[in-house]
């Protein structure tokens, strides 16, 4: 006499169904980790740009707002204080309540006044 193993057949279909909520939510969060990295990215580059921008006797504020591409520059707040140029930006988030969560800031000094 054989014994047969019980049939099983439709277990990984309903495991695999189980799983994609977590699966989504995981690649959700992964995303969301990027874009904040993205942003502080920018945030820096920007920064610096205005730093430089300064440097040479040119607008800091114009600098940065042409540092930043287009989806990020009404997501951005610049300040200049002397020769200091600060750049936070809030990156695109599925959940508005995260944008300040993960807002990225960078700051970028042009160094002793002339």
């Amino acid at each position: 006499m054989s014994r047969r193993a019980p049939d099983c057949g439709g277990q990984a279909s309903v495991e695999l169904v189980g799983a994609l909520p977590l699966a989504a939510l995981v690649a959700l969060a992964i995303g969301q980790l990027l874009a904040a990295g993205a942003a502080r990215e920018l945030a820096a580059n920007a920064a610096e740009a205005g730093a430089t921008a300064l440097l040479q006797g040119g607008d800091a504020r114009a600098a940065v707002r042409g540092a930043l591409p287009g989806w990020s520059r009404e997501r951005g707040d610049v300040r200049v204080s002397g020769r200091r140029v600060e750049v936070r930006l809030r990156p695109r988030t599925v959940l508005p309540v995260l944008a300040g969560l993960l807002e990225a800031s960078a700051a970028a000094d042009a160094g002793p006044a002339p």
